[in-house]
């Protein structure tokens, strides 16, 4: 049973009781403060959540973390910043809805009437390490006159709009580029010459997508098995820096091509073909895109980023399921569901053995594994919220609810201190 409390302050404040007066009366004072700003931020609405001033947030990632590196060397060995929890926060988010205007509608959870604030005031904490909090300043220092790429789905848009948000901070990027259905789209930060691109490719390999303009396919995808998506293939060298990421697309009814021939499907009634299966299809898929990337000697950074699983409960998106938890899990009190389990495994095999071959080859690939980190935040989607004020009218409305994607500010905004500090400290 999960507890329903927004902060768990013995993890934050570690309070001991002196006999001096003063000290009695400070602490106390304090204690009121915490009181204050709890009963506050629970009270006001989204509209008024503020962001975090840039010297306080540079203060607080000075204090937990010496000198700026981080700690990554322990008595168990290189630090993984991928096992941990998310522990309280209260510096809160680095940026509003209102302050980055790339934010999509569907994500935009308190313009959407989103009533609860406590997903916003958690950061990731690694169990043998300090993160740091994301440096904007520095890292488009870092990146001048270099271009970054995201591949995959909708999660990788919702992954850029969060990068793009927190980065408007320092500078406000100028969108150059999008195309007619403006699913992948490319930005530049002046100041710095750094372009920012997101590649709409949901199976990373040639796929013939029939969907309508409320995403709902109209007939099975036709997916290439051992073709790579021209759209990001042809561009690949000119990336400094690309993030790949793939998974949920492959769930979809499919038939499936190889050397111009029809070899099965996946979830195709009445077509008379072979069932092969998701499974079949996204090893395949990644078999060829990761030994692309891998024998490239393509010198610049590359990134395979896992999954990211759901959190529906008491059905699916498309049968009524709801994710109505406003606290994350501790670690070990929630499991990824069969598919994902399968995901995961596909992509961790796939990845190992292209890693290898990388190395032979000096070609950087790293994981960036958000999944674990992902499966702890079941309060981080918009649910119902993907819909603006869904109850206004009636409280009991049924609603489709998205618990796949992430609000923003939210949760998905820590995936770039992750993604910082593979790239600060490669």
């Amino acid at each position: 049973m999960v507890k329903e409390t927004r902060f768990d302050w013995k993890h934050t404040w570690n309070l001991h009781k002196p006999n001096h007066l003063f000290v009695k009366l400070g602490a106390s004072i304090l204690l009121m403060c915490v009181a204050f700003r709890l009963f506050f931020s629970q009270s006001i609405t989204f509209s008024s959540v503020t962001e975090s001033p840039s010297v306080e947030r540079a203060a607080a990632a000075a204090t937990h973390v010496p000198d700026g590196a981080l700690q990554r060397e322990t008595r168990k060995g290189k630090c993984d910043l991928f096992t941990g929890e998310w522990i309280p926060n209260p510096l809160g988010p680095i940026y509003t809805n209102e302050s980055c205007h790339v934010v999509e509608e569907h994500q935009n959870c308190m313009k959407n009437g989103r009533p609860d604030l406590g997903y916003l005031y958690w950061r990731w904490k690694p169990r043998d390490c300090d993160l740091p909090l994301f440096d904007s300043q520095r890292f488009l220092e870092n990146m001048r006159n270099k271009s970054w790429a995201f591949v995959g789905d909708s999660i990788s848009r919702n992954h850029v709009q969060s990068l793009l948000c927190i980065l408007s901070k320092v500078e406000d990027a100028v969108n150059v580029y999008h195309d007619k259905d403006f699913k992948s789209k490319s930005w530049l930060f002046p100041s710095y010459n750094f372009t920012l691109s997101v590649i709409w490719s949901p199976f990373l390999i040639k796929a013939v997508i029939s969907e309508d303009i409320n995403g709902v396919s109209t007939s099975e995808v036709q997916v290439y098995l051992d073709t790579l998506d021209e759209k990001w293939a042809d561009k690949y060298y000119s990336y400094d820096y690309t993030i790949f990421s793939g998974g949920k697309w492959f769930l979809k009814s499919s038939i499936y091509w190889e050397k111009n021939k029809i070899i099965g499907c996946h979830y195709c009634p009445g077509k008379n073909l072979t069932e092969i299966g998701f499974e079949y299809s996204y090893r395949r898929a990644l078999q060829l895109v990761l030994n692309f990337i891998a024998t490239s000697n393509h010198k610049g950074l590359t990134f395979f980023r896992t999954s990211t699983p759901d959190h529906f409960e008491n059905g699916e998106w498309f049968s009524g399921g709801t994710c109505k938890r406003t606290v994350p899990f501790k670690e070990g009190k929630i499991s990824l569901n069969s598919l994902d389990e399968i995901l995961r495994k596909i992509e961790l095999e796939e990845f190992e053995k292209a890693a290898a071959v990388g190395l032979e080859k000096g070609v950087n690939i790293k994981l960036l594994d958000t999944n674990r980190v992902s499966l702890l935040r079941p309060d981080g989607h918009p649910g119902p919220y993907r819909h603006f004020h869904p109850f206004a009218e009636d409280k009991n409305a049924k609603v489709q609810n998205d618990c796949l994607h992430w609000c923003l500010p939210g949760p998905i905004d820590n995936w770039n201190d992750l993604v910082m500090e593979m790239v600060m400290n490669n």
